[in-house]
């Protein structure tokens, strides 16, 4: 059996992110050197207020703070549209240092930095719902108010 070990803080890989996806700055660390199919774990970093795009996940998402002031907001979705549709802010979750927040499969939803002075980070422990497959993000451009204007 080999047992590894990293430190979140390290300089690890750095994964290259699509920067359609995010509002502002972002860098996503790899953590893991364990290779599980099902499990991606990265260290994020969102700076100058950025957050991620409105998106869900086909398996849930564990997110663990490790930086600065943050929040999760999730979104209700009315319509059949698959590109275009409308959307309601459900529930907004503020994020500090240690909280851990479990968000559900295929639940819509935005995070990151509620501070434009402040650097705001966390693990992301993304997971798959099928065996030995990778996980998978959808993601959406939106005005974050009502409205999905177009899948990404």
């Amino acid at each position: 059996m080999k047992i590894t070990k990293e430190n979140i803080f390290s300089k690890g890989k750095i994964r290259k992110v699509n920067p359609n996806y995010f509002t502002g700055p972002v860098v996503a660390r790899e953590i893991s050197k364990i290779k599980s199919p099902e499990h991606r774990v990265y260290h994020v970093t969102f700076k100058n207020g950025a957050r991620t795009k409105l998106h869900h996940h086909q398996g849930g998402q564990t997110l663990i703070v490790t930086k600065g002031l943050g929040n999760l907001v999730y979104y209700t979705r009315a319509g059949k549209g698959r590109s275009k549709f409308k959307i309601k802010k459900a529930k907004e979750i503020k994020l500090k240092l240690g909280d851990v927040a479990y968000i559900s499969a295929k639940k819509l939803h935005t995070h990151g930095s509620i501070n434009k002075n402040q650097t705001f980070s966390h693990i992301a422990i993304n997971s798959s719902p099928i065996k030995n497959q990778e996980p998978k993000t959808v993601w959406f451009e939106s005005d974050f108010k009502n409205k999905v204007l177009k899948k990404l």
